[in-house]
Order: structure tokens, then C-alpha cells, then sequence
């Protein structure tokens, strides 16, 4: 395995690391904020950061006429209505079943990446998305089914943010042969501004106004816009653009696992046996899903 290949693994996980503290962070937001008001600053925050980045290190691409309409799709599978999808869907349905439904990201990947780019994974490379499927599970569930109050609306809203997920892989995947990733980044959430705008406008605008700016607000935005907004991206780009769609999107299970860990440590929560069969569980599921065609014979013939 080389440097580059290491480089790659060691960026998904980053993106996911950036993404499960961002749970964290979000309950210290949501005691002032509502959820619109909260990303739509988060991108503020963010295309402000990656435009002084991109523009002093000189590496922001200008974009090709001819992909204007790629980028706003990109900006409208995410962060627009991956978050219009799991922010209203999570509202009516258990937050376990809505963990579940997101875990589902990596199994229909690779319809797609199939479709559009002939990408191809082994029987070993799918069981590992199964195994790592059911450890999710095992770690969301670890105190039984309780499903009650499942509401159909929540969960087809759930699987929009799934489908959402997926063509922002795609539209990723497309685009990143001409550009770098900090710029794909950074159009992305620039665009969103936009696209979140009207509703920020229209129905939180006057709570965001009732809200006094203090640290206590203001740190924990910083920390989601710069890490969960920006190099959570950047690294979740630059693992599509090396491992593929199936590959890369199968990290999204580690989410789960790392938020039980942090929980564990930052606020307290009971880390059960249950939930530690399903970490490993989850880890031996990434690591099945990234094997090679011929690599075990490889290294027989070695």
C-alpha cells in the first residue's frame, strides 16, 4: 500500500470524523437556533473560509460554461435537499430508524456508480457493506426495536436524503476530473447560500433576529462550517475521486460508530456490549469492503 492510498483512507475517515462530532456540535447550536438558520450559517461560514483558502493559495478553478448546470445539481443534491430530506424526515420518525435508512447509502451506491461509470465491486466487497450494515444496526439498536411512531412521510423523507447522498456522489465523481476539490467545495456551498436563503428568510429570519450573538453560539457554528462544512468535504471529495462512489460512500457507516464513541467520551453515554460487538462489526465491514480482485492471490503468489 502506498503513500497515496493511505493518504485517501486516512480522508474518508477524517470526513467522517468531522461528521460524527458534528451531532455534537449541533446540540449545542440547537439551543439557539433552528435547523434552517443553523446550516444556512454553517455555509456562510464555510464558502467565506474556502474563498480566502482557495483564492491566496491560488486554487480556485473557474468554472467551465458548459458545467454551470453540474455544479448547481451538486448543490442541489447537497447540502440542499440531502438537508431538507433528514432534517424534516428525522422530525417524523425515531431517530434509530432514520440512522438505519442513512446506513442504506452504501448498498444502493453502487446502482449508480454501475450506471453511470461501470463501476464494479466483488461478492466480498458487497458482504462487507452487508456486515457493515448490520453493526450499525447492532450499535443503533442496542436497546431493542422500538419503532413507535413511524410516520410513512419520515421515512420516504429519509430516503429522498439517501437519494440525494447518492447523486451528489455521481455529479462529485463527474466533476472531479477538472476540477480540484477545494473548488468543488467551495461552489457547492456557495450555491447552497443561495438555495437555502429564501427558506431562512421566510421561516426563521425573525428567530434568528430574537437570538443575542454570543461565544457560546458563535463557537460551535465556526467549528461546523470549517470542519463539517469544508475539510469534512474536501476529504469525502478526494476519497470519491480515488476510491470510487461504492467504496467511498461505505465510510458513511463508520458515522454511526464514531458518534457512539464520542458520546461515549464527551457526554457520558453507556457504551453497552451490544454496541461494542457492533463497532466491531462495522470495522470488519469497512475493511471487507475495501478488498481488491486478486489481492489475497497476490499475495499468495508473493
Amino acid at each position: 500500500m502506498n503513500l497515496r492510498t493511505v493518504a485517501v483512507y486516512i480522508s474518508a475517515l477524517l470526513a467522517m470524523l468531522f461528521w460524527a462530532l458534528s451531532f455534537i456540535w449541533y446540540k449545542e447550536v440547537f439551543v439557539f437556533y433552528k435547523p434552517i438558520t443553523l446550516v444556512f450559517l454553517r455555509l456562510i461560514v464555510s464558502s467565506i473560509f474556502l474563498f480566502i483558502v482557495t483564492i491566496s493559495a491560488k486554487r480556485l478553478n473557474k468554472i467551465q460554461k458548459e458545467d454551470y448546470k453540474y455544479f448547481l445539481l451538486l448543490a442541489f443534491f447537497e447540502p440542499f435537499m440531502y438537508f431538507i430530506g433528514e432534517s424534516f424526515g428525522v422530525s417524523l420518525i425515531p431517530s434509530t430508524l432514520a440512522a438505519v435508512i442513512v446506513a442504506t447509502i452504501p448498498l444502493f451506491s453502487p446502482i449508480g456508480a454501475y450506471y453511470f461509470f461501470r463501476e464494479r465491486i466483488s461478492w466480498m466487497n458487497f458482504a462487507g457493506i452487508i456486515v457493515s450494515i448490520v453493526g450499525v444496526g447492532m450499535v443503533i439498536f442496542h436497546n431493542g426495536f422500538n419503532l413507535n411512531g413511524t410516520n410513512p412521510l419520515g421515512v420516504a423523507l429519509m430516503f429522498l436524503a439517501v437519494a440525494s447522498a447518492i447523486g451528489y456522489s455521481i455529479v462529485i465523481k463527474r466533476l472531479s476530473d477538472k476540477y480540484n476539490t477545494f473548488s468543488m467545495v467551495t461552489y457547492q456551498n456557495t450555491i447552497g447560500i443561495f438555495l437555502f436563503l429564501p427558506l431562512f428568510l421566510i421561516f426563521e429570519f425573525k428567530h434568528f433576529m430574537s437570538v443575542p450573538i454570543t461565544a457560546d453560539v458563535v463557537i460551535p457554528i465556526l467549528k461546523l462550517g470549517i470542519f463539517a462544512s469544508t475539510f469534512a468535504f474536501i476529504f469525502f471529495t478526494f476519497a470519491i475521486k480515488n476510491l470510487g462512489i461504492t467504496k467511498a460512500n461505505i465510510f458513511t457507516n463508520a458515522i454511526p460508530v464514531l458518534t457512539a464513541l464520542f458520546a461515549y467520551y464527551l457526554l457520558g453515554e453507556v457504551l453497552t456490549p451490544t454496541k461494542m460487538l457492533g463497532i466491531a462489526i462495522v470495522i470488519s465491514g469497512l475493511l471487507l469492503s475495501q478488498v481488491r480482485r486478486g489481492m489475497f492471490k497476490s499475495a499468495v503468489t508473493k
